[in-house]
């Protein structure tokens, strides 16, 4: 099946002129910064950035809740992200009557799923950090989501993700590439994660990929595998849960789902998609059109699968007393080559390296 992603990156050849173009901003931003004549904000506090060189899917989020889940019962960890597509402007911190309207839907996933964890979101990182630690001063560890190339904030710990199917080496600039910023930035990175890589990858391939991204002295490269778990009831009614010999439709609106599509293949006789764009805001036409293919849909056993991130969009249509069964798939990463506790004693060496004696780190901005 071919998608609007593929079709589109099939014609983008004829947009290298324009590529080359925003290659040559990039240089002279990255020059700006490299010489402190755009300025960089420290803060006394352990930041980590997640982020990336393109757009597009290479695993944020579920590397956002990884590292969520791995500090929340050691440090007061909070998460900033930018809130993309969502209908307010600045800064806004998440609470109980927040909707993904007004944060966006990964920010709202975080949330969701950490409702202990303060969320923010703004365009401005040095403006949401400073509200935030006005509104959290108990804060220690701030997560920046989506970070890599916002330079007007130095982070003390760069975590870069690259897609194994589309490694940042191989990729050219926007718009007839991914990327959005330049390949030598990677050099900025401390730790450098190949996400997607197929959870057989042997020893000889690792050692190809780390020939090709050649990380410098300080850089440690890890390989991860997207590891999805057993799905569960969003809404609708239901008398069962998802079986292999059911029929899924699959409701995206995320950058890449050729790995969800490859899981299908696997798990499920047959699958049929809707395939939206990566954030997409779903109306009430939108839910009309995946109820009737729902409803085409001949086999008895048929369910509405789609990820957390289209799910904080979905659930409006909670209320829908006629509403099919709709299932959510979570994912997470899984360290290869036995290197989890690796990546996790960095994370941790970073932030006991740079929290304050008691525990807490007074607010200051240099």
């Amino acid at each position: 099946m071919t998608t609007g992603y593929s079709y589109l990156k099939s014609f983008r050849f004829f947009l290298l002129p324009f590529s080359w173009i925003w290659a040559a901003v990039l240089v002279i931003r990255n020059f700006l910064y490299d010489k402190q004549i755009f300025k960089s904000s420290e803060y006394g506090l352990p930041l980590i950035v997640v982020g990336n060189l393109s757009i597009g899917g290479t695993g944020k989020s579920p590397m956002v809740e990884y590292l969520t889940e791995l500090l929340k019962n050691s440090f007061r960890v909070a998460i900033i992200s930018r809130g993309y597509k969502r209908k307010t402007r600045g800064y806004v911190l998440a609470g109980k009557d927040t909707s993904s309207l007004d944060i966006g839907d990964e920010p709202m996933q975080f949330y969701k799923k950490f409702p202990d964890v303060p969320v923010a979101v703004g365009e401005d990182r040095n403006i949401a950090i400073a509200q935030l630690m006005y509104d959290r001063p108990e804060t220690q560890v701030i997560l920046l989501d989506d970070a890599f190339q916002h330079r007007a904030v130095k982070a003390g710990m760069n975590i870069l993700l690259t897609d194994y199917d589309n490694l940042f080496t191989k990729d050219f600039y926007l718009p007839a590439g991914d990327l959005r910023d330049l390949k030598s930035s990677y050099k900025r990175a401390h730790l450098i994660v190949i996400t997607k890589c197929p959870s057989h990858i042997n020893e000889d391939e690792k050692r190809k990929i780390i020939r090709e991204i050649r990380p410098q002295p300080h850089q440690q490269l890890f390989f991860t595998a997207l590891e999805y778990g057993n799905p569960y009831l969003l809404f609708g009614k239901t008398s069962g849960y998802p079986s292999p010999d059911g029929e899924v439709l699959l409701i995206t609106g995320i950058a890449n789902p050729q790995p969800l599509k490859k899981y299908l293949e696997q798990h499920f006789s047959a699958y049929q998609l809707m395939e939206f764009p990566d954030h997409h805001i779903f109306s009430i036409d939108d839910w009309l059109a995946i109820k009737k293919k729902f409803d085409s849909i001949s086999n008895p056993e048929k369910y509405i699968l789609t990820t957390e991130k289209d799910a904080v969009r979905l659930e409006k249509f909670s209320k829908d007393e006629a509403a099919p069964p709709v299932f959510v798939l979570p994912v997470k990463h899984r360290f290869l080559f036995n290197e989890d506790k690796l990546f996790e004693d960095k994370i941790r060496y970073y932030i006991l390296q740079n929290i304050s004696e008691n525990g807490q780190k007074t607010f200051s901005k240099t």
